[in-house]
């Protein structure tokens, strides 16, 4: 058995195993290149695919708060909407007579002839 491993086996030299040889050489060259290439292009791809990945999750958080912000303004748009038409009506009351007058009795205690007014008070705090 000792003597099975000791053996070596020569190689032919040959233009055939010569060429066999080279073209092997080659493939493997071929192969290093390739193998370089892709880790080269894989490295690329991930970088670029987490610069979109961060992108997109940077804009769609400033897209949700941009519609917060949207729902807020809104929200206070209709209330200055109510409170304009409000202000309108007080604007077209106020162009009454009438509506003056019961103003002004009601806030500076004016009285028509014969008329007497009571001010009663209207919480508790007003009693203090």
């Amino acid at each position: 058995m000792g003597s099975l491993k000791e053996k070596k086996v020569s190689k032919i030299e040959s233009t055939y195993v010569k060429q066999r040889e080279q073209t092997q050489q080659r493939q493997a060259k071929n192969k290093r290149g390739l193998l370089r290439r892709l880790v080269v292009f894989g490295i690329c791809f991930a970088v670029l695919l987490s610069f979109t990945i961060s992108t997109l999750f940077s804009q769609s958080s400033a897209i949700e708060k941009k519609k917060d912000e949207v729902n807020k303004i809104e929200k206070k748009l209709a209330s200055l909407e109510k409170k304009q038409q409000l202000l309108e009506e007080e604007i077209v009351k106020l162009n009454d007579d009438e509506y003056i007058a019961k103003i002004a009795r009601r806030d500076f205690n004016l009285s028509q002839e014969g008329e007497v007014i009571f001010n009663l008070p209207k919480s508790k705090e007003d009693k203090d």
